[in-house]
C-alpha cells in the first residue's frame, strides 16, 4: 500500500489542469527562421552598407572594419531582440570534428557594471583552429597544434 505522502503527490498530479500544446510549425517556418539573412541584412543595414557585404561576398574581398561596426551593431540588435544572450563561434579543428567557443553579447566594465557590446572586430578576426583563445590572435594550424 503506497505511502499517505505518495498518494498525496498522486492526488495532486491528477487534479492539476491539462497544459495546452500548441501545434508544431511546418518545417518551412521553423528552417532557417533565426538566421541574419541576406533579407534580414537589407532591412537592418543601411543601402550602402548592405551594398558593401554583397560586394565582399561576390568578391571574396574583406569587409572594411567600419563597415563591421555597423554590421555587428545590427546583428546585435537582431540577436538580442529574438532573445539572445550568447553568441557562438564555430570552427573546425583538425580532428574532423567541429567545436564552439560560446560568449555573451556582454562587456565588464572597469567599474563594476557590464554593457552589451558585440564588435565588428569580433566578425573579421581570423581563428583558423580555436587554440589561441581567449586573445583571438592568428596563427597558422600547424602552429597551433598539438
Amino acid at each position: 500500500m503506497p505511502s499517505p505522502a505518495r498518494l498525496a503527490a498522486l492526488q495532486t498530479i491528477q487534479a492539476r489542469p491539462a497544459t495546452p500544446v500548441e501545434a508544431p510549425k511546418p518545417l518551412e517556418q521553423l528552417w532557417a527562421s533565426n538566421v541574419f539573412s541576406l533579407e534580414t541584412m537589407k532591412s537592418a543595414l543601411p543601402k550602402p552598407v548592405f551594398k558593401s557585404i554583397q560586394r565582399s561576398m561576390r568578391e571574396g574581398s574583406k569587409l572594411d572594419a567600419s563597415i563591421a561596426d555597423v554590421v555587428a551593431q545590427a546583428m546585435k540588435d537582431w540577436a538580442t531582440g529574438r532573445g539572445a544572450l550568447y553568441y557562438a563561434h564555430v570552427f573546425y579543428p583538425l580532428t574532423n570534428l567541429t567545436a564552439e567557443k560560446h560568449d555573451g553579447f556582454i562587456a565588464p566594465q572597469g567599474d563594476g557594471t557590464a554593457i552589451t557590446e558585440f564588435t565588428g572586430k569580433l566578425l573579421v578576426q581570423g581563428e583558423p583552429d580555436g587554440s589561441s583563445f581567449p586573445n583571438g590572435g592568428l596563427r597558422t594550424t600547424f602552429e597551433a597544434r598539438g
